[in-house]
């Protein structure tokens, strides 16, 4: 059996295995979105050379989109087959995480907005249930949506830039990120109240919400400040994760993530004296986040 208060370099399918049953109170975990942000988060057989590429405006872009992903429409007829594959990804891992919570344990995923819903059937078909799903916002984030005059005018074609004058092709900002809050169920024909006594588990502290400086509502804001980036390309802010934590467990739980990263869940498990266990399956990320714990 794994130790606590350690991270493992390994895939979470694997390290998930030696576990114990019913011996976790909480996960907080930021998954990989399967949208091509980097190598890791490629999670589907549909490729293509120009897949993770770079163009000049991606390179000047600095550390958001960095690389070519695939368009929603995608390259090939194949590609409709991304969110299956994403929910059988999900499914691969979810099962063990069932297994190894407790009842009325809570599982914060932190899903992107386009595939959040097949996380969530993954972790239905596990046996979790959807409580609710939360709405981080953001202070500030990028918005790269191209003007379609310009494409036109590139073209030559300066009729339709001037007909498609302030048309944009992609996304509105993305101001938030999805948070969804799971359970594991407890046991049928008792209440949260009951499973509160019988594991510690079910319910939330509102007094953390109000020593955040929030209020009781599922969207809330969360600022991103410098110790908050450059170690992962996909990093949360630490008070966020504390936020979290906070929120559901007590000193001495033992909070999983299994997909760790740069370590800031486990960072956040050591300031507020909770046990932790974490994976990560890139070497790199897994080093980082060790030399993290151990200052």
């Amino acid at each position: 059996m794994l130790g606590l208060d350690q991270i493992y370099c390994g895939d979470c399918r694997d390290l998930l295995k030696d576990l114990d049953k019913n011996s976790i109170d909480c996960v907080v975990s930021d998954i990989p979105y399967g949208i091509c942000l980097d190598e890791w988060d490629v999670l589907h057989k549909n490729k293509n050379s120009a897949l993770l590429g770079k163009s000049p405006a991606q390179q000047k872009a600095g550390r958001i989109f960095r690389s070519r992903g695939k368009p929603l429409n995608g390259w090939s007829a194949a590609d409709k087959a991304i969110p299956q594959e994403y929910y059988h990804w999900c499914m691969s891992w979810a099962a063990e995480l069932f297994r190894v919570t407790k009842p009325g344990a809570t599982v914060f995923i932190f899903a992107g907005r386009r595939l959040a819903h097949r996380a969530i059937a993954a972790f239905e078909d596990c046996g979790f249930f959807l409580k609710d799903m939360l709405a981080w916002q953001k202070e500030k984030c990028a918005y790269r949506a191209q003007h379609l005059s310009k494409v036109y005018t590139r073209r030559g074609d300066l009729a339709n830039a001037s007909q498609w004058q302030g048309w944009k092709i992609g996304n509105l900002k993305p101001f938030f990120e999805p948070i969804l809050w799971l359970m594991k169920p407890y046991k049928i024909g008792t209440t949260i109240a009951d499973n509160v006594l019988k594991n510690g588990l079910g319910a939330f502290n509102e007094a953390v919400i109000n020593i955040y400086d929030k209020k009781p509502e599922n969207s809330f804001v969360f600022s991103t400040n410098k110790n908050d980036s450059g170690l992962h390309p996909a990093q949360k802010p630490l008070k966020l994760i504390e936020f979290l934590i906070e929120l559901v467990t007590v000193k001495e739980h033992v909070v999983l993530d299994p997909f760790a990263g740069s370590g800031t869940t486990l960072k956040a498990c050591q300031k507020l004296k909770r046990k932790y266990i974490g994976f990560e399956n890139n070497n790199e990320y897994y080093l980082v986040a060790k030399e993290r714990l151990a200052q």
